[in-house]
């Protein structure tokens, strides 16, 4: 073929991928999420389609307006009501929006590989005639790329005039900007946040349909196809539609033109991996280029993203009966994980990954839960650690003798920590969205160039592994498996507590403060990576020597997703959350079909918007009631700590008037349970942020509850003393004359200047 034919070959991928782009953009233009649904849902959509032309042998024409009419916008408009539209209103950090679209991806991988498994088909019809068009001498192009080619050109040209040139584009402006001041004036925040989530799942949908006949219609490898096209909205800084079109029919073209050329050796495979994998890689590669991408609502300050399950702190101790819920997880925990010696042979074996998968959990729990870094690629830094290993223990790596098992298993881990350390140089000016997107590229191209080559990745053969001679039996090995987690779990607690835990979360909560304090951010951005990084190879090796075989589909790069949401469920800083989690997903998948555990992963993620922290935060939650509870039983009311004033403060901002308290009407935050009787004695006492003179039954205020009470001391202060200055002046401007005060002290504090039965001192 030509060089021209090569190029007109590409415009179709390439405006397959910029209609990818475009339903991107629509969607993060109008809600400021980046969708990383969006090849979940292409997936699920193409699915459908062909469900309905080969099985149920509807018309194409038929099948295609109902997926692209019916379906697509139907389940854009059942995210933003559901699951976005929660989060949009309490006005969630872009962490949680990205998790949420992660629970979306997972749930949509587990509804389509439930429904029709995870073979591949190749039976996916086309929705275009397979015939081409001549356009000059011997020049041929396709009906197909022509079509999508002109549908491109439309979808932009009138997204970009609503945009610039209608109402509705300036609502959605304004939505984006500032959605509860674009309420107030009246902007139908919901409805324009519901039209770009219809049109963008459409263009998701459109995705799937053209290109499920072009490639194996797999769960996982269409779902990766769709992402891989995110290097067209990187390239154009979420923002600008023209480049995202124009770098997709760019990629495209210049991968189809790789296939002219041939090499051989080690750079021959190389090459031909980049004839069908240019996308990844220029995602990689614009991802470490570009300086900053345009995101909504991001500030410069504040933290990456806090996955804490810990919640507040309970308002007063619990006397008498103390229920330790470290304890009761530990205990937990080591029950879990000791109970499979009790099992038979063929039963141990299923519980053998649960130990490896827990090690890979917990290397999520230190980049994210303790550091705040958005990692995707954990599935890349545990299949190198089990390649190493392998390569390690049969001799075939850098001329090194041959290793035994257990030996080449930690050597192979710590061979990681160079790689975990030189993808932690990114994490150190990137952040959010950006650093996620890396990471997750990094995984991917480890994944294509390394795990996927016959060079690499065959001829791999594994020993049983011994101990000084002797090899080790079933209950042995899962004995070892648990030391290596414990080694792992006692790694984790060291970066968790002291000088260095306390630097590490205050990473965490906020950069720039840490920074500001004298903590040293770069160094702890880059040990958070690394030792992640070898405790994710570890459990890698691990999980190979568990399943006796290396597969690059246990280490593909949807896993590394599957795995963070999963994490990020069960409580990402959460040592015990990660273990439950493992075992979670192993029994599942063994007690039940294949994709179960995806499916359970991605509901329990949508269920985040009602338990933020993930499950962790909501059992110490439920144990922490149950510990007042028991306290509230058995000790005697007399010697009970006194409780709180409970204060609420409204979401809105303005709630109905608090009666029985003089000049409260119409004061924002404070919220209707702060009763009247209550607040109206506190009002008579000058509290200044402290409850010092207050009679010994008064119940006790926390700091907070004092803050407000101070706060509405002083409202009414001023609002008494602007009071008495209008009426001291007659309507005609003349002076009124003053009412002399009784003899005695100058009240102060909060109270000064105000009637006693007011705001003074009885």
């Amino acid at each position: 073929m030509t060089s021209i034919d090569l190029a007109l070959a590409g415009v179709s991928l390439g405006a397959i991928a910029a209609l990818s782009g475009i339903g991107l953009l629509v969607t993060y233009r109008t809600n400021g999420v980046l969708n990383l649904a969006q090849g979940g849902i292409a997936t699920l959509v193409a699915y459908v389609f062909r469900e309905m032309v080969v099985e149920w042998n509807l018309p194409i024409w038929l099948a295609a307006v109902f997926s692209l009419a019916v379906v697509s916008p139907g389940i854009g408009l059942l995210l933003e009501r559901l699951v976005f539209r929660p989060l949009a209103r309490r006005r969630a950090s872009a962490a949680e929006s990205l998790v949420a679209s992660l629970g979306v991806l997972v749930l949509s991988l587990g509804i389509t590989a439930g429904i029709w498994g995870l073979g591949s088909r190749s039976d996916a019809p086309s929705i275009f005639p397979n015939s081409s068009v001549r356009l000059f001498g011997d020049t041929r192009i396709g009906v197909d790329a022509l079509a999508e080619l002109v549908m491109v050109i439309v979808f932009a040209g009138v997204i970009g005039l609503i945009a610039a040139r209608t109402a509705f584009g300036r609502q959605i402006r304004a939505v984006v900007d500032d959605r509860q001041l674009a309420e107030l004036s009246g902007v139908p925040a919901d409805k324009v946040a519901a039209a770009g989530w219809a049109a963008g799942t459409t263009m998701a949908g459109l995705t799937g349909i053209l290109l499920a006949p072009r490639f194996q219609l797999t769960p996982y490898g269409l779902t990766l196809l769709v992402l891989e096209t995110f290097a067209v909205v990187v390239a154009a800084r979420l923002s600008s539609m023209p480049v995202a079109v124009l770098t997709a029919l760019g990629i495209a073209i210049l991968q189809s033109e790789l296939k002219q050329f041939t090499l051989h050796g080690d750079a021959g495979q190389i090459l031909t991996v980049l004839q069908s994998n240019l996308f990844i890689v220029a995602l990689l590669v614009l991802l470490l280029a570009v300086p900053k991408l345009r995101e909504l609502g991001s500030g410069d300050s504040g933290a990456t993203a806090s996955f804490s399950s810990r919640g507040a702190p309970p308002s007063g101790r619990v006397s008498g009966v103390r229920l330790r819920q470290d304890y009761l997880g530990k205990l937990g925990g080591g029950a879990l994980l000791l109970a499979p010696l009790t099992f038979a042979p063929s039963d141990l074996r299923s519980a053998f990954m649960v130990p490896a998968l827990a090690l890979i959990f917990l290397s999520m729990v230190i980049v994210t839960g303790y550091s705040g870094q958005l990692s995707l690629g954990a599935a890349g830094f545990a299949g190198l650690g089990a390649l190493l290993s392998l390569k390690l223990a049969n001799g075939d790596l850098f001329g090194l003798p041959a290793m035994p098992g257990i030996v080449s298993m930690f050597v192979g881990a710590l061979f990681v920590a160079p790689i975990g350390l030189i993808t932690g140089y990114p994490a150190i000016r990137r952040r959010g969205l950006t650093l996620a997107l890396t990471t997750f590229a990094v995984g991917a191209v480890v994944s294509r160039f390394v795990f996927e080559q016959p060079t690499f990745a065959t001829g791999l053969y594994l020993d049983p592994l011994s101990l000084f001679g002797w090899e080790l039996s079933e209950k042995a090995f899962y004995v070892f498996e648990l030391i290596c987690l414990g080694i792992g779990l006692l790694v984790v607690r060291n970066l968790h507590h002291g000088r260095l835990g306390r630097a590490l979360l205050a990473l965490r909560d906020h950069s720039e403060g840490a920074a500001a304090v004298g903590v040293d951010v770069r160094n702890l951005k880059l040990l958070a990576f690394t030792v992640s990084s070898v405790v994710a190879g570890l459990g890698g090796a691990l999980l190979v020597h568990s399943s006796y075989s290396f597969s690059a589909d246990d280490f593909a790069p949807l896993q590394s997703l599957l795995w963070f949401t999963a994490v990020v469920v069960f409580g990402a800083d959460s040592a015990a959350g990660a273990i439950v989690a493992a075992a979670f997903m192993v029994t599942i998948d063994v007690l039940a079909p294949a994709g179960s555990s995806t499916l359970a992963i991605g509901i329990l993620a949508l269920a985040l918007g009602w338990m933020p922290g993930g499950l962790a935060s909501a059992v110490r939650g439920g144990l922490r009631l149950l510990a007042q509870y028991l306290a509230d039983s058995f000790v005697d009311p007399n010697q009970r700590a006194p409780r709180p004033v409970p204060v609420r403060i409204s979401a809105v901002g303005h709630l109905p008037a608090t009666t029985g308290i003089t000049g409260l009407t119409g004061i924002p935050g404070i919220g209707s349970t702060l009763g009247a009787a209550r607040a109206g004695h506190y009002a008579r006492w000058p509290l200044s942020g402290s409850q010092d003179g207050l009679p010994a039954d008064a119940p006790r205020l926390t700091p907070f509850g004092a803050s407000l009470v101070a706060m509405v001391q002083q409202y009414t202060a001023a609002q008494t003393a602007g009071a008495r200055r209008r009426q001291a002046t007659d309507p005609d401007g003349a002076p009124r004359p003053t009412v002399p005060r009784p003899a005695g002290p100058t009240p102060t504090g909060a109270g000064a200047g105000a009637h006693p039965a007011e705001g003074g001192r009885a």
